[in-house]
């Protein structure tokens, strides 16, 4: 017997009601990306390992899907590189990976920005403002909300160190989600203030271990924060001294007033609290209308080492699920690649969560999943011939329609237009050829109407 076929875990597959879906989720983002002059670009689904590796953290690189070589892989591996790898150690299966693998999946979109960056930078005109809608992949244990391979939809300007750029960025979020209807929190930290935070406890060398920590509080709870924060090496004081931070309450301006005590030492942290400052007063200008709730949370971090300002992670109000969008400035990724200097910012929707938030929410519009608009019901070749031209010209001013393929029994038609959830079906038989008309039956209210085609394209909704 035949092995029955599956996909890996993590992924799944998507029929026509779900990509009718998927599709007013990215056209949805696209247009919104358009109105603020982002331009598209695509990279591939492969990158080198030496592009992608150490820019994710350790954490992230762990999380790297990676490609056999092509051919005879194994050639020029020795015998004794494959037996260190038997005690499971770290380090020698990342140096036995570097030889087996020259490429890997991309993590992300944004390092791949990075990196069509440098090498295309005397084709672009600066600032450039780019939006990219492609998968992704990560060798994460599948869970709700997460997923090996999903799509993200990112937005970066890179070349301009300006705060509005953020502002923009913010204004694109609320309204997007405006136009799902999704009810959001846009939460808003910056990595200067994180620093800062580190050098106050006196431990400005863990800034990498405090920020993976903290950044899992949602998921693993204050208990297990510290654990992880002590065993990473920081001394009992300084656990203690980064509570009253981790727990800090209050309404933004009250926070930033505290962080602005408590960092006074720090310039660092100074110039991020300022960052932040001008980000949620210019968003919570009068002049302009957002839909969206703004927190300062100090225990955001967004573990990827490359932010360096202000970073940002959107969770929805109504459905328990992981952030739906996250984004940051990055001062400096593209000098990784040999082109220091260039300051970006970035966000990324997360559209297989929104898809689930939407789907649970049950806030998809009632047109997403109508392709068809008209049938065309087959009673034999002549009446067939008849309706090929209405047809044409339906489709020239476009209105979707189809005619079933196959003249069989009209029963089985009308259910295939019931399973179809097509709203109009034509019924074409010789009193109508005669006429030079059709009948147009309404499939929710029963209706029939006996027009010429001048008149079908009036009564159809376009």
């Amino acid at each position: 017997m035949a092995q029955k076929p599956s996909i890996p875990k993590g992924t799944r597959d998507f029929g026509p009601v779900e990509m009718a879906r998927r599709n007013y989720i990215f056209d949805t983002i696209r247009s919104v990306y358009a109105l603020y002059g982002f331009q598209q670009i695509e990279t591939p689904a492969m990158e080198n390992l030496s592009t992608l590796m150490g820019k994710y953290g350790e954490e992230g690189d762990k999380l790297l899907f990676k490609i056999l070589n092509s051919g005879d892989f194994l050639r020029g591996v020795k015998d004794e590189e494959l037996r260190a790898t038997d005690d499971g150690g770290s380090s020698s299966l990342n140096h036995l990976a570097a030889q087996l693998c020259e490429k890997g999946l991309r993590y992300d979109l944004t390092v791949p920005f990075a990196r069509y960056v440098v090498q295309h930078r005397e084709e672009l005109t600066l600032p450039f403002r780019r939006f990219q809608i492609q998968p992704v992949w990560r060798a994460d244990r599948p869970q709700k909300g997460r997923y090996r391979e999903f799509y993200q939809c990112d937005a970066d300007v890179v070349g301009s160190d300006s705060l509005l750029n953020e502002v923009e960025l913010m204004q694109i979020v609320d309204e997007v989600f405006r136009r799902f209807g999704i009810r959001v929190c846009i939460k808003i930290n910056n990595r200067k203030i994180l620093t800062g935070i580190a050098e106050m406890i006196g431990q400005a060398d863990k800034i990498v271990d405090i920020t993976v920590a903290i950044d899992k509080l949602d998921k693993i709870g204050l208990d297990n924060v510290n654990a992880e924060l002590r065993e990473s090496g920081l001394p009992e004081e300084a656990v203690e001294k980064l509570q009253p931070i981790i727990q800090l309450c209050g309404t933004n301006e009250e926070k930033l007033a505290t962080m602005r005590d408590a960092l006074k030492d720090s310039e660092t942290g100074l110039k991020g609290i300022e960052e932040v400052e001008f980000v949620l007063n210019t968003l919570n200008s009068s002049f302009l209308t957002l839909h969206s709730s703004f927190e300062l949370d100090l225990t955001l971090a967004r573990g990827l080492n490359y932010y360096t300002g202000c970073i940002f992670e959107v969770k929805a109000l109504d459905v328990e699920i992981g952030s739906i969008t996250g984004g940051g400035r990055y001062d400096n990724l593209t000098g990784i690649f040999g082109l220091p200097g260039l300051s970006g910012v970035g966000i990324s929707f997360g559209a297989d969560r929104i898809y689930d938030v939407l789907n649970q929410l049950d806030l998809y519009p009632d047109t997403v999943e109508t392709a068809t608009r008209l049938l065309f019901i087959n009673f034999g070749p002549a009446e067939a011939a008849y309706c090929l031209p209405i047809l044409a010209r339906l489709r020239q001013t476009g209105i979707c329609c189809e005619i079933y393929p196959d003249a069989t029994k009209m029963k089985k038609q009308m259910q295939y237009a019931n399973q179809k959830h097509i709203p109009y079906v034509a019924l074409v038989g010789e009193n109508e050829m005669a006429e030079g008309k059709l009948t147009l039956k309404n499939m929710e209210t029963g209706e029939q109407q006996l027009l010429s085609p001048d008149e079908l394209l009036a009564a159809l909704p376009h």
